[in-house]
């Protein structure tokens, strides 16, 4: 019976490695970056002591452009850690996330192309005394 199984397995691992190329190309494909262009906008507004909208509802997968637009003459970020490190950032929009966070100084805005990963994500501006005064939310994506 020994004598059997030693040809059936090495016939089933030949079997297996002969379908590692398809396998590789098939991942390879589901791994292909996302269609920027095909990106859906969704504005941000950051305005003294509040997120609009504070909830933010996306769907995992989907290409957005998230539009963050600071609506006051003084400086916010938009802080969401989690989010960011789990989501596909296009890589021309690397620069524009740094250590989690999208920083404005007064009147600017800024644009992040991502398809986020299913999740809920905790966000807030890290400016003294400013999440404790409203300036926070959520990032849910389901």
């Amino acid at each position: 019976m020994q004598g059997f199984r030693l040809p059936v397995l090495a016939a089933v691992a030949a079997a297996g490695l002969a379908a590692a190329p398809a396998l590789s190309q098939t991942s390879a494909q589901t791994l292909a970056a996302p269609d920027w262009s095909t990106a859906q906008t969704v504005e941000i507004d950051l305005t003294n002591f509040a997120f609009s909208p504070a909830k933010l509802e996306l769907k995992p997968g989907v290409v957005y452009r998230l539009h963050f637009v600071n609506k006051t003459s003084g400086g916010h970020d938009f802080t969401a850690k989690d989010f960011f490190a789990d989501a596909t950032v296009d890589p021309e929009d690397q620069g524009v996330v740094k250590d989690g966070m999208v920083m404005l100084t007064g009147n600017e805005s800024a644009d992040v192309r991502l398809t986020p990963k299913a999740g809920r994500y905790a966000a807030k501006c890290t400016h003294l005394m400013h999440a404790t005064l409203g300036m926070k939310g959520e990032v849910l994506v389901q």
